[in-house]
């Protein structure tokens, strides 16, 4: 039996899987006192991204030295310490493969919401405006979207961008596997130039640096919309909304911000820019591949621990 720690709301069904396999399941009180107390008498943690992993919750952990594993249900884990954990033995691990199209999906949903005016046309005719002369949007299909980060979510909404007949162009610092010859690879400024949409999907940048800033805004074409359901920290909020305010671009779509939850009103308020509240991975569907992943990286720790209790040997990859 593992004691596992779940410190966000996860899918119900997770958790009763987990004791049904005879876990047990411990959910958080979020009481920001308690939680030390918690972390230190589990041996696994489940956090999505409502919840930091600072390094003094890591300390709390290294008293009984109990902890071994925090799984994060997602793909980012900036809200995690990382590196202060290994240092610690502890093992973070994410589930990278289980969200990837419905964030891809999500991107496109903001690209259709910025194309054709949803925002403004959504709002007016709620006030009883009937807008449609002022509502006059683009299509999709023959204008080119820029990918930064062409990994598995890029190549998934690639895929589905190339199915509604849209260019597609790219930065990475390589060339991955599995992208279509059709599919052109490019040096970020000429992506920048070049797109109609420009669609985020890389980590963070190290330090402080923002990988979209003024200087990246002047290169961008004033029709184009960016899109960012990537990481909060990759766009600076405020060199947006001066490139906004100035027409530099036309639009951009947010769903991550630089503080979760965002207080930012003048972004969120701004209807030349469609905002979400992080739920890149809130479908059934990536909620669902989300806890049988965590169930199958649980089990495989398990299976080793039993491994190494029984031949001295133990390692978890």
């Amino acid at each position: 039996m593992l004691k596992i720690l779940i410190m966000d709301k996860i899918d119900h069904s997770v958790v009763e899987e987990l004791k049904k396999r005879g876990h047990s399941v411990q959910l958080s009180t979020n009481d920001s006192e308690t939680i030390y107390q918690e972390i230190q008498k589990n041996e696994i943690m489940i956090v999505r991204s409502a919840t930091r992993v600072t390094k003094r919750l890591l300390d709390a952990a290294a008293k009984t030295g109990i902890l071994k594993i925090i799984i994060r249900a997602g793909v980012g884990v900036d809200n995690i310490e990382v590196d202060y954990a290994r240092k610690m033995g502890i093992r973070v691990l994410n589930t990278p493969l289980a969200s990837s199209a419905s964030v891809a999906e999500l991107a496109l949903a903001h690209m259709f919401t910025l194309a054709r005016n949803m925002i403004p046309a959504n709002l007016t005719l709620r006030q009883g405006r009937w807008n449609k002369n002022e509502c006059l949007g683009v299509e999709l299909s023959g204008k080119i979207l820029g990918i930064i980060g062409m990994g598995r979510i890029g190549q998934i909404l690639a895929q589905k961008a190339s199915a509604l007949g849209m260019k597609i162009i790219y930065c990475d610092i390589a060339t991955p596997l599995g992208v279509c010859d059709s599919w052109q690879r490019l040096p970020l400024a000429d992506v920048l130039r070049c797109a109609d949409f420009i669609s985020l999907h890389t980590s963070s940048q190290e330090g402080d640096r923002y990988l979209i800033d003024e200087e990246q805004f002047r290169l961008m074409k004033g029709s184009s919309f960016l899109i960012n359901t990537a990481r909060g920290k990759l766009i600076n909020e405020e060199a947006l909304l001066n490139a906004l305010e100035k027409g530099v671009i036309a639009g951009a779509g947010i769903d991550v911000y630089g503080e979760e939850p965002c207080h930012n009103n003048a972004l969120l308020q701004n209807e030349r820019v469609s905002v979400t509240p992080h739920i890149g991975a809130s479908t059934r569907e990536a909620q669902t591949r989300i806890g049988e992943e965590i169930i199958r990286m649980i089990e495989e720790y398990q299976d080793r621990k039993n491994l190494k209790n029984k031949v001295g040997e133990y390692g978890c990859n």
